[in-house]
């Protein structure tokens, strides 16, 4: 059986589920973690729920049934079957590692009570993280056990280039595909990931315990 760590490992090699206008549903990776990824006329739903339920919800939304995985309604339906909460449908985007050093002089956090990364392990295990002068770079894994990246950039030096900076950094500190979800509407920051070369590749919805 197919994996949700198959189907991300496919799609950050450009290899995507077919645009047939069908959903696939896989079991989660882990307790942690269930959602939907939007693919090109295809989506995947990840959940321990059963499938049937899945697909019964889904063809009990009144809209076209290529957006019904991400239609409110069925994101609604399923958080109430799951107790779970969510955030925001977020843009996928994956980058590939780079060698070398990075671009910008960063010192790795060796607090485990630092803020950030006590943050960063409510969703993702093995977590990383170094500062900048002015921001955060923070790795750790996520869905499907994939290589997750996030930063922050300080307000005083923002629109200099930093976040650009960093999430290139990221990529020469990895040593597989980096992965990265990013609200659409934060376009500084869509703007900066593309920048630093990550591919946009769909679109998730992750469901977060309550």
């Amino acid at each position: 059986m197919e994996t949700l760590r198959d189907i991300l490992d496919a799609a950050a090699l450009g290899v995507f589920p077919p645009a047939d206008g069908g959903v696939t549903v896989v079991p989660q990776a882990s307790p942690r973690d269930a959602g939907v990824l939007s693919f090109t006329a295809h989506s995947v739903v990840f959940t321990d729920e059963d499938p049937r339920w899945v697909h019964d919800a889904l063809g009990a939304v009144d809209c076209d049934p290529l957006a019904a995985p991400m239609n409110p309604a069925f994101l609604a339906a399923f958080l109430a079957r799951t107790g779970r909460r969510t955030e925001t449908v977020d843009a996928l985007l994956v980058g590939s590692p780079l060698p070398g050093g990075p671009p910008v002089a960063l010192s790795e956090i060796g607090d485990a009570g630092h803020p950030r990364i006590v943050y960063a392990r409510g969703r993702r295990d093995d977590v990383r993280a170094w500062t900048a002068d002015g921001g955060v770079l923070v790795l750790g894994r996520g869905v499907g056990g994939r290589l997750e990246v996030s930063v922050e950039v300080d307000e005083g030096v923002r629109h200099r280039g930093l976040g650009r900076l960093l999430v290139t950094a990221a990529r020469h500190l990895a040593a597989e595909p980096l992965w990265a979800q990013v609200a659409p509407g934060n376009a500084r920051s869509v703007r900066a990931f593309q920048a630093a070369g990550y591919r946009a590749v769909g679109a998730e919805a992750l469901l977060l315990r309550s």
